[in-house]
């Protein structure tokens, strides 16, 4: 049996989803309402316990004009000089969290992690549930159980076929899911333990450069990490990005302002973007 959160999470992407296909005819609260089958004050009301907004300024805020706004930064001043020269305090942006990326040395993953000890908990998310695991040197995967537990945890041993696995959270497991509630302060000394090629932790380190709220393309990404003629690469290593969300690759979209794929579905794509907007649009204006 769904969860009431998982069928009031379905309710709001789907909202999202028909928000992006038809704001050029900038539908009304009746007709989105009618779409997802609540009545107006109940989508309302839900929307704004939600977003954090009123289903009119989510519409107003997450527009295409809103990503090609991101994009016209690629001529000036980019998000990450932006950022670096701001010196990143008191946003409340993920940045803030300072995450520190330790690649995994030959010697811990050769064997499929056979000297590893990996712990593993499943959690609930405004977006699914989420399946997390650690070592003791930080956090090493993340990702959405659509597919159910069992498949989930399935995957990850395919990443490690050789560690030894717990069913057990940990502190730093607490940390990384306080994203979720805003609690910027806890995860500040958070540590990520991936496995990664140097080019692919380079581009994953870049993606936490990109604020909450912003937004960035493939190219300039590339550009970022010196290599301009690299975007197909940097596509790739983006969608092996190994901890959903922490790492944030639903903020890369095309170079044309289209949302693009994502590893987890365009609709949860469309989902976070918006509730990522949502918060920052209703932090500005506290």
């Amino acid at each position: 049996m769904e969860t009431q959160e998982k069928i009031n999470y379905d309710r709001i992407a789907n909202a999202i989803e028909f928000y992006k296909s038809n704001f050029r005819e900038q539908p009304s609260l009746e007709e989105v309402a009618e779409h997802i089958h609540l009545s107006p004050f109940h989508f309302q009301r839900m929307f704004k316990e939600w977003a954090g907004v009123t289903p009119k300024q989510f519409l107003q805020y997450l527009t295409l004009e809103h990503a090609k706004s991101m994009l016209k930064r690629e001529s000036g001043a980019t998000l990450f000089d932006a950022a670096f020269e701001a010196g990143l305090s008191g946003t409340g942006r993920l940045h803030d969290l300072f995450i520190k990326i330790e690649g995994m040395t030959p010697g811990e993953y050769k064997n499929g992690g056979e000297e590893l000890r990996i712990r593993y908990n499943y959690s609930e998310s405004p977006f699914g549930l989420l399946l997390i695991a650690s070592t003791d040197k930080g956090l090493c995967y993340l990702a959405f159980a659509d597919e159910g537990r069992a498949e989930a945890l399935r995957t990850l041993r395919l990443e490690f076929p050789n560690a030894h696995y717990e069913h057990a959270g940990d502190a730093q497991q607490t940390q990384a899911l306080s994203i979720f509630s805003r609690d910027w302060s806890q995860p500040a000394d958070l540590k990520l333990h991936l496995k990664g090629t140097p080019f692919q932790i380079k581009v994953w380190e870049t993606l936490l450069k990109v604020p909450m709220g912003d937004l960035t393309t493939y190219s300039e990404l590339a550009r970022q990490v010196n290599n301009p003629g690299a975007v197909r690469a940097v596509g790739t290593a983006v969608g092996q990005n190994p901890v959903a969300f922490l790492i944030p690759c639903h903020r890369v979209i095309r170079s044309d302002g289209q949302i693009g794929e994502y590893h987890w579905g365009s609709t949860r794509k469309n989902a976070i973007i918006g509730w990522e907007a949502t918060r920052e649009l209703a932090e500005g204006r506290a």
